[in-house]
């Protein structure tokens, strides 16, 4: 049965009104619901919002690296130490290290773009900062749902956003409700403010259907794939931020990797590879796990018996995509009824490696807009404020000030690595020129025969992994017996096009196994699709070089589970 068919048997829906629903419970969402409060209680007001959050928990979804910049959280919860929130580490040191394949240079620290200069931030958790902002935001009486994926976007007669309906719950493989089956409800509201991080499932939909990319550049984006490690601490040094450019990746692919230093031992490292790479043959996470190989990573990670140093020990893993076009990405972030805030927007600063301030300040800014709004008797129109406020923020001169850095990119390693310099550091941002995309990520794919074959050497357990034990420490699962998330437009456009034409860049794009090319009893190729290992990362719904692949919300809660991520 077709969800249309479903409500029609088993309807209607049930409706619940809120003044303000929030799509997504990361620091976007949240930053808006927390300040829609804080509005209303200092104005003596009663003001209805809602959060729906995909993940089993707020925070169970959510992976950064993470470096946060305090501006923003400052701003929206000035006493968020005395009341006890998650960002213990400050930044003691930064290193920008150029690698080769056994060398490195760190450039002197004096030389550093204030891009890369972290004194004043903190080292973090993004997924415990997360928590923590649940726990203020419920305790100012917003109401949180997790679990509860917003699976389609609702509309009045005039074409004005509504609200949300979230997914149907014991839907079985075949599409037909089974014994445990709950029909999704509709969230209605004034204002619907879409939260849902990069390559947000309705964020995706509402842009494309209210144009709202026509007057910006195709947005760009990286798969950042991280793992979390304890190690020994002779090898620790709490608060050091290492930051690596240059191998594995050749000159052409822009990429760049990244170790951080918390408390209690335990580091964070990570490898950011830009979707527009061009070589079908690549994999992101075969990258990351070469990378971890060279003499300044495997330092801190393996151990030295002789030394009495003890190896480190993996203990989480995951990935996702991030944002990467900034300002000149940018779509229209209002439409009649709603609003686009954080990720889900594009307003990650890729420079600085941060977006969680910068989503803290949109929310912010789209909570102010939305308040007043209501508070003047309006409803479901344009929220015009939200980006003039933008465009007068501090926020926007900071994306301005970066507006070139990844498009540098597109002509190599050295000239990126030059003019960036010359950008961020002699100019301190204050560029005279403007440099354009025209083109979205999945298009830079070559086809197979133009392109030399990537050889990964074979995991050891020790230092590097497969993705299998790599998605069974990120705790993902999945119900096995709902339909596949990962849907396909044509059946036959992976064996007939993504095979014969690119040799199945989705084998090695997918950071968790998702996608694999098996032989059918009649030995024929198809793609089979592991869905239960999926982890959300949005990766196969931007780099199929067919754009084939449509992810959508699977049943609520479903997905990775991270934990100190």
């Amino acid at each position: 049965m077709t969800p249309e068919e479903i409500i029609q048997q088993h309807g209607p829906r049930e409706a619940m009104e809120y003044d303000v629903v929030v799509v997504g419970g990361g620091p976007a969402g949240l930053a808006t619901a927390i300040h829609l409060k804080q509005l209303a209680a200092a104005a003596e007001k009663e003001l209805s919002v809602v959060v729906l959050e995909k993940g089993s928990e707020p925070g169970a979804h959510i992976l950064s690296g993470a470096i946060m910049d305090p501006k923003a959280l400052s701003e929206l919860i000035p006493d968020w130490k005395e009341r006890g929130a998650p960002l213990t580490q400050p930044v003691t040191d930064d290193a920008m290290v150029f690698l080769g394949e056994t060398s490195s240079f760190r450039t002197p620290n004096f030389l550093l773009p204030e891009c890369l200069q972290n004194h004043g931030n903190y080292i973090v958790s993004l997924g415990s900062v997360t928590r923590w902002m649940a726990e203020q935001a419920e305790a100012l009486g917003v109401e949180i749902f997790p679990g509860f994926p917003a699976a389609e976007v609702l509309y009045n007669d005039d074409g004005s956003v509504k609200g949300v309906a979230t997914g149907n719950m014991g839907v079985g493989k075949d599409g037909n409700p089974g014994d445990n089956f709950q029909l999704g409800m509709e969230l209605h509201a004034k204002y619907t403010v879409f939260a849902e991080g990069a390559r947000g499932h309705l964020g995706r939909q509402l842009i494309a259907r209210f144009k709202l990319d026509a007057d910006s550049d195709p947005q760009t984006y990286g798969i950042g794939v991280k793992e979390l490690w304890e190690i020994d601490p002779q090898r620790h040094q709490p608060g050091f931020v290492l930051h690596t450019a240059g191998w594995p990746m050749d000159s052409d692919t822009y990429g760049g990797a990244f170790l951080y230093h918390f408390d209690d031992n335990k580091v964070a490292l990570g490898f950011i590879t830009g979707l527009d790479y061009s070589n079908p043959y690549l994999s992101p996470f075969e990258e990351f796990q070469r990378w971890k190989t060279h003499p300044n990573i495997r330092y801190y990670l393996e151990g030295d018996e002789a030394k009495g140093i003890k190896p480190g020990k993996r203990i989480a893993y995951g990935a996702r995509a991030i944002t990467a076009g900034g300002l000149l990405s940018l779509p229209k972030t209002v439409f009649p009824g709603g609003a686009l805030v954080g990720c889900d927007a594009g307003y990650l600063n890729v420079s600085r490696i941060k977006g969680s301030h910068a989503a803290i300040k949109t929310g912010m800014l789209a909570a102010q807009a939305a308040f007043d709004a209501i508070g003047a008797g309006r409803q479901h129109d344009e929220l015009t404020a939200y980006p003039e406020a933008f465009e007068k923020s501090w926020l926007h001169a900071e994306l301005h000030k970066a507006r070139n850095f990844k498009t540098w990119f597109k002509k190599g390693l050295n000239v990126a690595t030059v003019m960036n310099g010359i950008e961020q550091f002699v100019l301190r941002g204050n560029v005279p020129w403007t440099l354009h995309r025209d083109k979205p990520d999945h298009v830079y794919l070559k086809p197979a025969a133009e392109c030399k074959p990537i050889v990964y050497p074979k995991a050891d357990g020790k230092l590097t992994f497969d993705r299998l034990s790599s998605v069974f420490i990120s705790n993902t699962n999945h119900e096995e017996q709902q339909p596949a998330h990962l849907t396909l437009k044509d059946a036959s456009v992976p064996v007939s096009v993504n095979l014969a034409k690119y040799a199945g860049p989705e084998a090695r794009y997918c950071p968790a196994g998702v996608y694999e090319f098996v032989k059918d009893d009649d030995n024929k190729d198809r793609l089979q699709i592991n869905a239960q290992n999926c982890v959300h990362c949005k990766t196969c719904d931007i780099k199929d070089p067919t754009q084939n692949i449509v992810w959508v919300t699977p049943e609520g809660g479903g997905g990775p589970n991270y934990a100190g991520m």
